[in-house]
């Protein structure tokens, strides 16, 4: 009889056998990828909550130094206060909150504008570095924008470091407030029950384009580009190239929720499916109403 094996003594793969193994692999990839994708979108967000820590630290470091938390700002048009080399601090400084907590962040230099030789140059170097703790890296890296306005130094085009976060709140019933900083006494609901900051919902189809809430950067004095409204529901972050949501969300790419910090320097989680009455309740520091227990996810 013919002896049909190689010079080996080994009988080839069939082409079934062929085909069985290349099915049980792509069982396996299929089973294995969505495990790696929760590996790192649980990775991803246990950073972001570190950066909300540390966000927090920051806050109560400016507590400790200032006797109050840091400001919202003046407005969206008003750039960092900085004079004769160097910034206001308390009611006198105009840029917002991301600003105010750098010197707390290990951020000194950019809060003092680098190496410029002056105040402009040195208020365009803070404005456009970007700090790795102002990201969420569920959502994206640090990212850098150019952006001009008549009525932001004059129209100069500058770059703009962006920010993840937003504090609450727009509606003035938070612990950021505009112009003139509170205390942590002014907090009277507590502040483990009181929102300090979390992430901000965004357009991911317009992030590095001009648009209403995502270009303005971290330093941005009260403007929905660093605070929150908690008068509405978060939701997660969406993507639409034409339409933009003109209310000021928290939110984020997590599943889920999003991250928040207290103003006790704690951080949490969220749930998109919160009642808007303790969302409401969450964002104000004194309006006396009990907060359900049932908000995290």
């Amino acid at each position: 009889m013919e002896n049909t094996r190689g010079p080996s003594g080994r009988q080839g793969f069939t082409l079934i056998e062929l085909l069985v193994v290349i099915a049980i692999i792509a069982i396996l990839i299929a089973m294995i990828v969505p495990a790696v994708q929760k590996v790192r979108e649980a990775a991803a967000r246990t950073q972001c909550l570190n950066n909300l820590k540390q966000i927090g630290l920051a806050f109560h470091n400016h507590h400790d130094t200032f006797k109050a938390f840091p400001s919202g700002g003046w407005d969206w048009s008003t750039p960092p206060t900085i004079v004769n080399g160097q910034p206001a601090v308390g009611a006198a400084q105009q840029a917002g909150w991301g600003y105010q907590i750098l010197p707390y962040i290990e951020a000194t230099a950019t809060w003092r504008g680098g190496t410029a030789a002056t105040d402009t140059d040195r208020i365009l170097v803070a404005i456009g570095a970007p700090n790795p703790i102002f990201f969420c890296p569920s959502r994206r890296a640090p990212q850098v924008v150019q952006f001009s306005h008549p009525d932001y130094l004059g129209g100069v085009q500058a770059a703009r470091a962006l920010c993840d976060y937003g504090a609450a709140n727009l509606e003035g019933t938070g612990v950021v407030t505009r112009y003139q900083p509170i205390t942590m006494a002014a907090v009277t609901d507590g502040l483990s029950n009181t929102l300090l900051a979390g992430d901000k919902r965004v357009n991911l189809a317009k992030m590095g384009q001009p648009n209403t809430d995502d270009i303005l950067g971290y330093t941005a004095g009260w403007d929905d580009e660093t605070l929150r409204q908690t008068e509405f529901l978060p939701l997660p972050d969406y993507s639409d190239p034409v339409n933009m949501d003109s209310i000021s969300r928290f939110g984020s790419s997590h599943t889920g929720g999003f991250n928040a910090l207290f103003a006790d320097g704690t951080v949490r989680n969220i749930t998109y499916s919160i009642q808007k009455a303790t969302m409401r309740r969450l964002g104000n520091r004194n309006d006396g109403q009990p907060i359900p227990s049932d908000f995290e996810w």
